[in-house]
């Protein structure tokens, strides 16, 4: 059970919970990485230092658990990096149609109780599942 790591999958929950609740509270924001990340390339004026700080945050933050635990670094994970490069590009295209992502349905929009977002939720949940049991057995896990 290499991979069953209950508190600090707990701790990174409450981060998680924490940062979209202080978003919303002191932004009246919701905590949607795909869209506030779209913001900056397409800008409202007066928007863009939010969410500067914001993705900056998430890079900061992944760069000083890197040097923290050298085994959350990318090389660790078991799959190829064109493997996590495809992977990442349709989680993109699935968050904008979806007109949200994991953290703004999953987070926020649940919090909030939207029959949209759970449909989202429970649609990207289902096609994850699939889509780990079909790279699995039918791909070996080889990609």
């Amino acid at each position: 059970m290499v991979h069953f790591t209950p508190w600090a999958s707990l701790a990174g929950g409450l981060a998680l919970g924490l940062a979209a609740a202080l978003l919303w509270l002191c932004n009246g924001r919701v905590a949607g990485v795909s869209g506030i990340a779209a913001g900056l390339l397409w800008p409202e004026e007066g928007d863009e230092s939010w969410r500067a700080c914001f993705v900056g945050g998430l890079v900061l933050g992944g760069v000083a658990l890197a040097f923290r635990w050298h085994g959350a670094t990318i090389d660790a994970l078991p799959r190829s990096a064109g493997a996590l490069v495809v992977g990442g590009l349709c989680v993109g295209v699935g968050s904008r149609l979806a007109n949200g992502c994991t953290s703004g349905h999953g987070l926020c929009g649940l919090a909030r109780l939207s029959p949209r977002s759970f449909a989202a939720v429970l649609s990207f949940m289902a096609t994850g599942a699939v889509t780990v049991w079909a790279i699995r057995s039918l791909a070996g896990g080889a990609l």
